[in-house]
């Protein structure tokens, strides 16, 4: 990975602080990050399957972090 590129943390981080805003609280979730052909896809999903919703879903660029697309389930 080249040093500009954006690690799994990072992007975590950056999907993190971005659906704070509209979910308040995440502990309800579990994220899950892939790196797809330079870009992170990271889903939020309920942890318990009997609840009514979802979660975000990002779609982040590993090379400069940018959020390339996001999906809000309510």
């Amino acid at each position: 990975m080249k040093k500009s590129e954006i690690n799994r943390e990072k992007a975590l981080q950056i999907a993190r602080e971005d659906a704070q805003h509209v979910y308040r609280d995440l502990s309800i979730y579990t994220v899950s990050a892939q790196l797809e052909a330079g870009e992170w896809h990271i889903d939020y999903d309920l942890n318990d399957p009997r609840m009514v919703g979802g979660g975000p879903h990002y779609v982040i660029s590993a090379k400069n972090g940018k959020i390339l697309s996001r999906r809000f389930e309510q």
